[in-house]
């Protein structure tokens, strides 16, 4: 794990080609991966490792989560796309593919509303690019006061069974594990911030780089209806459903999310074709 000081605070990441600077392997195309809440980076350990051989993959922990600094308030999407923008900077990358599934998913799309010109692909996993609704936002902000007030404990035995499936029970207990040891500041600054995130519906129909929507067949965070709808909108674009998957795919059946990526990732332009801004 490196981290680096990036917009005032520190930011705990994962680095494939950071050990071999200068190699061939810091010199490979680019995966950037951002995680959900309340996770942190060490969900893409099985990505990580996948395409080690093949990508240089960045795996952040988002301000707030894992090994970066607790911002406690509110923390905005654009915050943390300008945080991911630094990160890319600070290790000299230019372009990348950007992957992210549930919240990590709409900070992709917010990272393409503010500098598209740098991503060449994206990766959408079980996520969806609605605004909240005004009961929506209600909920957000009730969550986050209760991770303030009650800690993490009850939240994730709450929704341990839709994060994952029940079936799959060894990504299950690790999810856990992961959920109850979120900051819950953080995890509340995040939820405040996602309640005001904008709309990316109709951002997602000038989308001109290849995209991959993900979605595990069993998610009731985000079904496969979602799913299909972006991949509707989206100008070039394939789906994966993921049989036998709740929200996180990529850790409950990691070998067909991996051989859906894969695909995607050969698909991928050398650079990126948005002009720059």
């Amino acid at each position: 794990m490196a981290t680096a000081q990036l917009n005032g605070v520190t930011i705990g990441y994962d680095d494939t080609g950071d050990a071999e600077a200068g190699s061939v392997a810091a010199s490979r195309p680019t995966l950037v991966l951002l995680h959900g809440h309340p996770f942190d980076r060490s969900m893409w350990a099985p990505q990580r490792e996948a395409f080690a051989g093949t990508h240089r993959v960045v795996t952040p922990d988002l301000r707030g989560y894992g090994e970066s600094t607790v911002v406690p308030g509110t923390t905005a999407f654009a915050t943390f796309a300008e945080d991911v923008a630094a990160l890319l900077d600070h290790l000299g990358v230019r372009e990348f593919a950007l992957g992210g599934l549930s919240m990590g998913g709409q900070l992709v799309m917010e990272c393409h509303r503010l500098f598209p010109e740098r991503l060449t692909g994206l990766l959408l996993a079980d996520t969806f690019p609605a605004a909240e609704t005004p009961q929506g936002k209600a909920t957000r902000n009730a969550q986050a006061d209760r991770l303030l007030a009650e800690g993490m404990k009850g939240y994730a035995d709450e929704v341990r069974d839709k994060m994952v499936a029940p079936y799959n029970a060894e990504a299950s207990a690790y999810v856990h594990r992961m959920m109850l040891a979120a900051p819950p500041e953080g995890a509340a600054a995040a939820l405040r911030g996602r309640a005001e995130r904008p709309d990316y519906r109709a951002m997602l129909a000038r989308v001109a780089v290849p995209s991959l929507v993900v979605v595990g067949r069993d998610d009731t965070y985000t079904p496969v209806s979602d799913a299909e709808a972006m991949h509707a909108v989206l100008p070039d674009s394939a789906l994966c459903v993921v049989e036998g998957a709740a929200h996180l795919p990529n850790l409950e059946r990691p070998a067909e999310f991996n051989a859906a990526v894969r695909t995607w990732l050969t698909r991928l332009p050398a650079t990126a074709p948005y002009p720059d801004r």
